[in-house]
């Protein structure tokens, strides 16, 4: 009994473990990017150096996913088109929480397409249409002096 117990504690601590590792981005430093990339089971397509940061894209199924990295290596923006959302719970990472807070006390609006919740860290806007979905999520602290919020496209 004592080592069942003991193998069960043991799989928590490491399924603990794996999804703290795994559950990052927005606000993230550079490294997970590839976290996200596994847990989306996505592919990397390209880096792209810009001035003062650096966009890095994967690709899931049929959505591209961009993630904005500062040039300290923090993630300030990711954004995302193609057929589907993808899981902003992965993507958001410590501001998913506050995002889902936010979503839950917003006021419904039948047959809107465009979505724009802002709380004191995060921004997240959601719009399009069936096969052509758009969004961005950044957090306006982190976003680099001299960058746009235009940039983040």
């Amino acid at each position: 009994m004592k080592s069942k117990r003991g193998m069960v504690c043991g799989m928590a601590v490491v399924a603990v473990l794996m999804a703290q590792c795994a559950y990052a981005a927005l606000g993230g430093n550079a490294d997970t990017v590839t976290a996200d990339r596994k847990a989306l089971s996505g592919v990397h397509r390209a880096t792209t150096p810009r001035n003062g940061y650096t966009v890095e894209e994967i690709t899931v199924d049929s959505t591209a996913v961009r993630e904005y990295v500062s040039s300290a290596g923090i993630v300030f923006a990711i954004v995302w088109n193609g057929y589907v959302h993808p899981d902003l719970t992965q993507l958001l990472g410590s501001y998913s929480g506050e995002y889902a807070a936010a979503r839950k006390n917003a006021p419904r609006t039948p047959g809107r397409r465009s979505q724009r919740l802002a709380t004191d860290n995060v921004v997240v806007e959601t719009w399009g249409h069936m096969r052509n979905l758009q969004g961005r999520a950044y957090a306006p602290a982190l976003v680099p002096s001299g960058v746009s919020i235009d940039e983040i496209k």
